[in-house]
């Protein structure tokens, strides 16, 4: 669209006016347009659940026509499906085998307890550092002892040098492919 002299034209007709148009549009504010031939409303929140209404009927057929007294049979949900020749019974129809009363962990997947690597004693020491530093210094606080350097050092030296030792002897991971066994099994 094109702007000539505050009036906006519409690609070679002629040009709209445009305070026309606003006001327009107020004019019909608020009010909601029509819905279009054949379209069905919307249904209130409160009625979501409820079926749909039935359609209404065909009107009746001219005189001289065929008459039935039986409505068209209306197809039965799921009649689209349908199952190979002898299945009798779809997955849902499927129900669990009676547990028996010996065993009754029978058909239960229990897990096996981790089996946890022993840890050797620098790991032992070095844990007992990283634990025991800020405890021996919490426990200096709390019960007011004089904070001589010997008891600073044991507890923040032993913190760093416990935690630094467990850092150090971490597996590194670049034999990934040496352990087979770490892995998922299929």
């Amino acid at each position: 669209m094109a702007e000539q002299d505050g009036k906006i034209s519409n690609g070679g007709g002629e040009p709209l006016d445009e305070e026309a148009a606003w006001a327009a549009i107020v004019a019909g504010y608020g009010e909601e347009p029509a819905d279009p031939p054949g379209a069905r409303p919307f249904k209130p929140i409160e009625d979501l659940l409820l079926p749909e209404p039935e359609e209404p009927e065909a009107p009746a057929a001219p005189k001289g026509a065929e008459e039935t007294d039986e409505p068209a049979p209306k197809p039965a949900l799921g009649s689209s499906v349908v199952f190979a020749p002898g299945v009798g019974a779809g997955p849902r129809d499927h129900t669990l085998a009676e547990p028996d009363e010996d065993d009754p962990d029978e058909g239960h997947f229990v897990q096996p307890d981790p089996e946890l690597p022993e840890a050797d004693t620098t790991s032992k020491f070095a844990w007992l550092a990283v634990v025991g530093g800020p405890v021996l210094l919490l426990l200096a606080v709390l019960l007011q002892w004089e904070m001589t350097w010997w008891l600073t050092t044991l507890g923040v030296g032993g913190f760093l040098g416990g935690f630094a030792t467990l850092v150090a002897r971490m597996h590194q991971g670049d034999d990934e492919d040496d352990d087979p066994g770490r892995g998922a099994v299929v």
